[in-house]
């Protein structure tokens, strides 16, 4: 029949979730070190606890040996045989040999209310001690799993959530910042960590880790439970907006369907559980242009082109009206899209990347003109190349047999120059500068205008439908030229040309 103490000890084992004996270790332990404190004989005491009458005993053990150096510990075998010969007979005191370690009982009555204190002490940060020991042993094989816990308090902007017979907490940095909780709301949360010595509630949660997301989906979709459609990464800004990259094992399966579900079902009960979070479901691939380009969903992407393979680096050209939506709100929908996928994005508009194309070839004809302007002699090498780029575009007007002036020194102004190029110029162009030109432009010279309709624009609504680049590629007119003809069309004030 168990005694009061027994049933006390398994009530208490019971209820910290941990095994009797470490609470019978605590408590001979902690009688041990009471008795050390009253006794202060320096004797080697060890205690027992007697499971039929619920007491702890208290013994001083002694080593047997031939000579006797300290008596605390030590007893010499003459006396220990002659001790035990009265009380168990010749044959059990004969046994005793060198070496042997003889109990001497002692009395536990008299240690008082201190060393009865010191034993609670010590008994209170064993069996804690244990409990916290056994906490960690199970749930630190359980990091990355869903749980649900109750609110049970708030600390300092943390939440305090009871998960079963167990606190743990809910730190703020871990809280996604579009939900609030009061006391006994049940939340579903993941597991992030479990601390083994830290103070307070052991086991960390999050509700913002993309953990989450994943066993919430693996949850509500059938097909990611079983394996037939996998995750291949997940990336949150928590209470705003998620990436789900997901591919399927078989061709027949879609991915992105399985998980929104019909009519949205699987997707929408896991956005209401996030309290709102949007989330993108995208298809994930091997190739990396179009895994990139399904990343920046919901916008659609022109093209892209890998810029710098080994650091990563992708540029994406997405339509002007696109462009908003491709970058998202304050940078959030190409910052996910570069988390998930692993590459550093640049997005750029239509519009955009044709000026940069436009100043990059500006810059290399800049320094053809100057390098005409400054030395006439030296442009046999910018004749050739002027010829053959005349040749590809099919006009042998501006070649270097025609006597004309050299295409790479379109940057300089045609009209300053035109009184070289009439002198050599073919009887077709003769005939051309005789005719009556068709319009005229504020600003510019007769000579630039005849140009403009050799080179096709005979009308003034074809020039004004042109661009820089477009009036650029007619023979004698280069890239500042063709920007003072734009101005004169649109009516802007341009540096008047003169008609020499």
């Amino acid at each position: 029949m168990s005694n009061p103490l027994q049933q006390t000890i398994e009530a208490l084992a019971k209820e910290k979730g941990i095994e009797p004996d470490v609470v019978i270790s605590a408590i001979e332990e902690a009688v041990a070190t009471a008795s050390r404190k009253y006794y202060k004989t320096g004797e080697n005491l060890k205690t027992r606890f007697n499971t039929e009458t619920g007491q702890v005993d208290l013994f001083a053990l002694k080593t047997v040996v031939e000579e006797v150096t300290t008596p605390a510990t030590e007893i010499s075998i003459n006396e220990a045989r002659e001790m035990y010969r009265p009380l168990y007979g010749d044959e059990v005191a004969n046994s005793i040999e060198l070496g042997d370690e003889m109990e001497f009982p002692k009395p536990t009555e008299v240690l008082g209310r201190i060393a009865a204190q010191t034993a609670k002490q010590v008994i209170f940060q064993k069996v804690r001690e244990a409990e916290r020991e056994h906490v960690f042993a199970e749930y630190n094989d359980r990091i990355g799993e869903v749980v649900n816990g109750t609110v049970k308090r708030f600390e300092n902007g943390d939440i305090i959530l009871e998960i079963g017979r167990i606190e743990a907490v809910l730190p703020r940095k871990e809280q996604s910042r579009a939900e609030s909780y009061t006391p006994g709301d049940r939340v579903r949360t993941v597991i992030k960590g479990v601390n083994r010595s830290a103070k307070g509630p052991q086991i960390v949660l999050s509700r913002t880790d993309p953990a989450l997301l994943i066993k919430l989906f693996e949850q509500e979709v059938p097909e990611i439970y079983d394996g037939t459609v996998m995750i291949r990464g997940a990336v949150r800004e928590a209470g705003d907006r998620a990436k789900v990259a997901v591919m399927s094992r078989e061709r027949d399966v879609d991915p992105v369907g399985a998980c929104v579900g019909m009519k949205g079902t699987r997707v929408q009960s896991i956005i209401r559980e996030l309290r709102g979070e949007k989330i993108d479901i995208v298809e994930w691939s091997e190739d990396s242009i179009a895994f990139v380009t399904n990343a920046l969903s919901p916008a659609k992407v022109q093209r892209v082109s890998i810029v710098d393979d080994r650091d990563r680096v992708m540029e994406v050209i997405v339509e002007d009206k696109q462009l908003s939506l491709a970058i998202g709100k304050k940078g959030q929908n190409v910052r996910l899209a570069a988390k998930l996928t692993g590459w550093r994005i640049d997005i750029k508009s239509e519009e955009e990347k044709r000026r940069e194309v436009e100043a990059q070839f500006g810059e290399l004809e800049v320094p053809a003109a100057e390098s005409t302007d400054s030395d006439a002699s030296a442009d046999v090498s910018a004749d050739v190349s002027a010829d053959l780029s005349a040749e590809a575009r099919g006009e042998s007007s501006a070649k270097v047999e025609a006597g004309g002036e050299p295409a790479a020194k379109a940057e300089a102004d045609s009209d300053s120059a035109s009184a070289k190029g009439e002198e050599s110029e073919t009887p077709a162009k003769a005939h051309a500068a005789e005719a009556a030109v068709p319009y005229t432009l504020p600003g510019i010279g007769e000579k630039t205008v005849r140009k403009l309709v050799d080179g096709g624009f005979a009308t003034l609504e074809a020039v004004t439908a042109a661009t820089a680049e477009m009036l650029s590629e007619v023979p004698g007119i280069g890239e500042k030229t063709a920007e003072k003809i734009l101005a004169a069309v649109r009516g802007e004030e341009a540096p008047a040309e003169s008609d020499s």
